[in-house]
């Protein structure tokens, strides 16, 4: 998709990203976001000296259980990583693996070979495919950006359950903002409340068994049970890139053609509804933080972004995928594409609460994170 209008002098934000200003020299708000957290994230020895005193707390605290940690998997490049990474360190974690029933073969395979190969025990939590089928129906149905919120909300709950169920008070994250920047919230938002009003609204199927991530979650998980979340590529040093090549000679590992394209739905998604339905290309997201971190050429992103998010000559058959396993027709999916386009906020939900008790008790996040969390930089640099 071509840049539009006014484009940022440092990376490829340009005017179609939600919240975006510009000071004298062109720099965006964005590029001042990445800055500030670079700055509180460093990398080089201070970044492995702050990853290692947390390995050492994750150790401490794991004595004489089975498990020091916990990691979502989905064999994807970050999350396999995350696992060489922490038997690497001498952590034990445990994996787990949420099956929306839309996950290839390849993640499938991925999966298996790392834990096999690194002696790690492996979780599946599948998910009732009717309930989960109904969910992403109700979220195309509603017109909006972010329609795989259903599966981020499970993965997160899973993950807390399974971490108080055995006692493992560190989640590993694989999100990196220098390598996938940071998301426009009126692109990706989503929480419990909003899942709850949009299924009651549009869907069929009743919910018995679906792991909905509430605030009641949030609190009684992070609060009262102290379960902490850690993002190592905040600390170490991490190029996707590189990384794939290792896990592909260490491991016999494969990859799947894209970010996040793991998983089928994930894929059509991104590619396809965020970009045909809302003209919305996160490409433009994740090359500016690669730019800003020198993983990738600025000049080369100009030429990569005329390009479409897809690959045009296997969007019919992904197409005919998602309406298979959805059970819609032709015609069903066309006035889906077709809908009036809606946005997070036309529906109930927390934010407006949550960023009220963001700015409240920032000073108690510390309860939660083991350092400021991202969502506050954000909410300080971009104004929406």
């Amino acid at each position: 998709m071509p840049l539009v209008g006014q484009v940022c002098s440092r990376g490829v934000w340009d005017e179609t990203i939600p919240g975006i200003v510009f000071d004298e020299n062109g720099v965006s708000n964005y590029a001042r976001l990445f800055d500030r957290l670079a700055e509180a994230y460093p990398r080089g020895e201070k970044g492995k000296m702050d990853w290692e005193v947390m390995v050492g707390k994750m150790k401490k605290y794991g004595r004489n259980k089975r498990y020091d940690c916990i990691i979502g998997v989905s064999g994807g490049t970050d999350s396999s990583y995350l696992l060489h990474l922490a038997r690497e360190y001498g952590l034990r974690p445990l994996a787990v693996n949420l099956d929306n029933g839309w996950s290839s073969d390849i993640s499938v395979k991925n999966i298996k070979k790392m834990t096999n190969a690194l002696s790690i025990d492996l979780e599946t939590y599948v998910i009732d495919y009717e309930e989960i089928k109904d969910l992403l129906r109700s979220y195309m149905l509603a017109g909006l950006p972010w329609i795989d919120m259903p599966t981020d909300l499970a993965i997160k709950a899973v993950l807390y359950k399974i971490a108080s169920r055995e006692s493992i008070k560190y989640v590993l994250r694989g999100n990196d903002f220098r390598s996938e920047g940071t998301q426009p919230t009126e692109w990706t938002y989503g929480d419990g409340k909003q899942l709850s009003h949009i299924h009651k609204k549009y869907g069929k199927v009743r919910l018995r068994t679906f792991p909905n991530y509430t605030l009641f979650n949030l609190f009684y998980y992070g609060f009262l049970r102290g379960i902490k979340s850690i993002y190592p590529f905040y600390y170490l040093n991490y190029n996707k890139t590189t990384t794939q090549d290792f896990l592909k000679k260490e491991y016999n590992w494969e990859y799947y053609g894209g970010h996040h394209h793991e998983n089928l739905f994930t894929k059509f998604a991104i590619s396809y509804w965020l970009f045909e339905k809302f003209g919305i290309d996160k490409r433009k997201i994740t090359y500016s933080a690669q730019i800003l971190s020198g993983e990738i050429n600025r000049e080369s992103v100009f030429s990569i972004m005329e390009k479409l998010p897809y690959d045009k000559s296997e969007a019919g058959q992904m197409i005919d995928y998602v309406i298979k396993k959805l059970d819609l027709t032709k015609e069903e999916f066309n006035v889906l594409m077709s809908s009036p386009n809606k946005s997070f906020r036309d529906y109930p939900s927390h934010i407006n609460f949550l960023n009220k008790m963001i700015r409240i008790t920032a000073p108690a996040m510390k309860l939660i994170f083991l350092h400021k969390p991202q969502s506050l930089y954000r909410s300080e640099t971009i104004k929406m």
